[in-house]
């Protein structure tokens, strides 16, 4: 390792070299200037590596046994967040055949609008999270807020009409904000690229096993004797939000800020994860609030039509979340069976989940796999909407089929891990595209109005609208990052680059000329 000075141009320049056997490889200059042009300088995965250049045995470091250690470690916290995020929002699902409508003497669109104002809650703190975000560590503002919206959702339990719920269904959406972003900026401090589209779809698991979970628990608090204190949907509201509680403190104590303090990693172990993940070019993590990059993101268009394939794809997901119950009530099942028959709903988002997670990862091609779980919705939702309630078979065959919608809105989550550079446009993304989420199940539940009792035909017509857009704005999406990536002449980079400052300096993906776009 040598340093020099170039007094006569103003430059500091630090050749860094590692060590190969018995010789040295120069591995990358930083430049001072290439730092202040970034407004903020390194990224804190840099510095980490800087002050441990020395570190002897990190090149023999086994890759796989180390990723091993990592999901053991922090994925089973990430599923049981999302497991319980998508529960929690779910029970209100169940409740609607559990006699919560009668208890607390709501009618008309009071349920729906119930149901959209957890949304709204959602939508309108995403904006806040961005800031949050990038100045507390992800797994600390996940963790607290986990344990926050748990509260909320036991304070459920207590509510006393219609006004009194709403207000605990916004304070969980509020939240719950956070989930999404905290869990794509955690998952793209860990792994690569290629190693990130399974991890998403593990965690991501959480909303299919939510789904099983929600029906297998309905049915059983329905069966609470009729003289007991709490009715059983309050005792349901209040059991899982005190779960709920428990796994954010887990969260707290537990998930790592970063690969950096990570106590169960070594040295060798901490230089060699930052060294492969550094061909993301996409940072670690660095605190300091660039507007600029604000501004990138709200010009930039693969962002947007991100937000837009997901708004269309979670139209959809309101539904299934929302009326599924009620939708299979209406085919003459009781309010025990509803609760049991819309457990094969899990069971198609796992596999439509796992079908994707394993295709990215030996295939790429996200778009093709995404399109690939929207035509079965597309179908699902013809079979809702053309066939008569008497076909109980085909109905349910519909409204199961619906749910592999679930599955791309973690390649979209990818997608911004993946593709957008920049510690505070990545969290801009992160929250906007989460937002389009919640704009999505805002308009999903509102298609379901009182006047369209029982069949609610256009509703469901929209579902199948709805993915027939996503599908074509997909494409668009697949268009544009080819078309960047042929206009960008930058080699790939390799792992010996992990200290250039392409790859550890606040750059977006745009200022880096460098960055290759994953399609």
């Amino acid at each position: 390792m040598s340093a020099s000075s170039e007094k006569g141009s103003g430059k500091e320049v630090v050749d860094v070299a590692s060590e190969k056997g018995s010789g040295k490889e120069a591995v990358g200059i930083y430049s001072a200037d290439s730092a202040a042009s970034s407004d903020g300088g390194i990224d804190d995965a840099w510095k980490f590596l800087d002050s441990h250049r020395d570190t002897a045995g990190a090149d023999a470091v086994d890759l796989r046994k180390l990723r091993w250690k990592i999901d053991l470690h922090i994925v089973p916290l990430m599923f049981c967040c999302y497991t319980v995020q998508f529960l929690d929002k779910v029970i209100l699902n169940y409740a609607n055949v559990m006699g919560i409508t009668t208890d607390l003497g709501m009618s008309g669109n009071d349920f729906s609008n119930v149901a959209t104002f957890l949304f709204v809650g959602l939508l309108a703190f995403e904006i806040p999270n961005i800031y949050f975000l990038q100045y507390f560590p992800a797994a600390k503002w996940l963790g607290a807020n986990v344990v926050l919206w748990g509260i909320a959702t036991a304070c459920g339990a207590a509510a006393k009409d219609y006004q009194t719920l709403l207000v605990s269904r916004v304070f969980l959406g509020i939240f719950e904000a956070t989930i999404g972003p905290s869990l794509i900026l955690i998952s793209s401090q860990w792994y690569t690229k290629s190693e990130q589209a399974p991890r998403f779809s593990i965690w991501y698991l959480g909303l299919g096993l939510g789904q099983i979970l929600g029906g297998a628990v309905s049915y059983g608090f329905q069966g609470m004797s009729k003289s007991a204190q709490l009715s059983g949907w309050r005792t349901m509201f209040l059991t899982l939000g005190l779960i709920t509680s428990l796994i954010g403190a887990c969260t707290f104590f537990f998930l790592p800020d970063t690969p950096m303090k990570a106590k169960w990693l070594s040295d060798n172990e901490k230089v060699a994860l930052l060294k492969h993940v550094s061909v993301n070019q996409t940072g670690i993590e660095n605190k300091k609030f660039r507007w600029k990059e604000i501004a990138e993101g709200l010009c930039d268009p693969q962002i947007w039509l991100i937000v837009l394939s997901v708004i269309l794809l979670s139209v959809s997901s309101g539904v299934v979340t929302t009326y599924s119950s009620r939708l299979i009530a209406n085919l003459g099942y009781v309010p025990k069976q509803a609760a049991l028959m819309n457990m094969p709903s899990g069971v198609v988002s796992i596999f439509f989940t796992l079908l994707v997670g394993y295709g990215v990862r030996k295939q790429s091609h996200r778009w093709a796999w995404i399109l690939a779980c929207i035509i079965p919705a597309i179908l699902g939702g013809a079979l809702m909407s053309f066939l008569p309630t008497s076909n109980r078979s085909g109905c349910l065959a519909g409204i199961y089929l619906v749910n592999a919608v679930v599955a791309p809105l973690a390649v979209y989550y990818n997608w911004v891990a993946a593709n957008v550079g920049g510690a505070t446009k990545r969290a801009f993304a992160a929250a906007v595209v989460s937002g389009s989420f919640s704009i999505g199940n805002i308009i999903g539940p509102q298609t379901f109005q009182a006047r369209d009792a029982p069949d609610f035909r256009p509703a469901k017509l929209a579902v199948m609208g709805t993915q027939a857009g996503c599908a074509l704005t997909t494409i668009l999406l697949y268009v544009y990052y080819v078309w960047q990536n042929k206009k960008r002449n930058a080699l790939a980079e390799s792992e010996e680059a992990y200290l250039s400052p392409e790859v550890w300096a606040r750059m977006t993906d745009k200022e880096n000329k460098k960055f290759r776009y994953s399609y």
